[in-house]
């Protein structure tokens, strides 16, 4: 590890314990060219979840997107931030549950899982959110997905 202060390569550990409740390793270094100490952080970093577009494209998971997603079906409706941080994080949850490492999931199986949560959570924004993956094209389709929400 490389000193912050005068750049030497050469550091030694003084210190180390978990961090996180054991999701890290903090270590407390000490430069052995001019003596500084500096913390660092250990944590286990996690394969990237791809996903396939529908243009065929290859792209990282974002939670990020998934949740500015429900944010806009849900734009004015009784559903609290922190209610869609938990979808969004449920979402990638149960990707993660779901995919061994290297596989690439659809982004149809994403908009169908978050489907399924916003059911649940708000009626209004689940048919938002299903105009838009569904890519409705007149009122007959808003009727049947109102008819299939019924059912369910």
């Amino acid at each position: 590890m490389r000193c912050p202060v005068c750049h030497h390569d050469d550091t030694k550990v003084v210190d180390s314990r978990a961090a996180d409740d054991g999701a890290s390793i903090r270590r407390r270094r000490e430069c052995l060219e001019c003596t500084y100490r500096f913390t660092t952080y250990e944590r286990l970093e996690d394969a990237p979840l791809m996903v396939m577009k529908n243009s065929g494209r290859r792209a990282p998971f974002d939670r990020e997107k998934v949740a500015g997603g429900v944010r806009s079906a849900c734009k004015g409706r009784p559903v609290e931030p922190e209610q869609i941080e938990a979808l969004a994080e449920s979402v990638e949850d149960e990707v993660r549950a779901l995919v061994k490492a290297g596989e690439v999931v659809s982004t149809s199986l994403i908009g169908h899982m978050v489907l399924e949560r916003l059911r649940d959570l708000d009626e209004v924004a689940y048919v938002r959110f299903a105009s838009v993956y569904k890519n409705f094209h007149d009122a007959a389709d808003f009727r049947r997905e109102l008819a299939l929400l019924k059912q369910n």
